[in-house]
């Protein structure tokens, strides 16, 4: 598995979504709850990011319909979305954060 530094630890605001790409992969990376979390950054409804949406409890919502995914699994927990959305593994190294593209199980 290939880790990439995506930014700095100190650059993450607690529960305040931070767009990056990965190859070309819009990905939130997300520190909450002690945790720091990267989901794919599209909502599976609609083309728009999650970046743009509100974290609580473990979980983005999306800003334009309100679908909200779980940030550990990628499932959605609330309508309209149905389809889950990809999240990826995430390792702390010093104040680097480093995301993989591989899909965690």
């Amino acid at each position: 598995m290939t880790f990439v530094r995506v930014c700095g630890l100190g650059e993450l605001e607690e529960d305040t979504p931070k767009r990056v790409e990965l190859d070309g992969t819009p990905v939130s990376v997300v520190r909450t709850e002690g945790e720091v979390f990267a989901i794919h950054d599209i909502c599976s409804h609609a083309n728009v990011s999650l970046a743009e949406g509100e974290v609580d409890d473990c979980h983005i919502e999306c800003w334009l319909h309100g679908s909200r995914f779980d940030l550990r699994s990628g499932k959605p927990d609330a309508l309209p979305a149905t389809r889950p959305v990809p999240v990826y593994p995430v390792k702390i190294e010093g104040d680097d954060v480093l995301v993989s593209l591989t899909q965690e199980s």
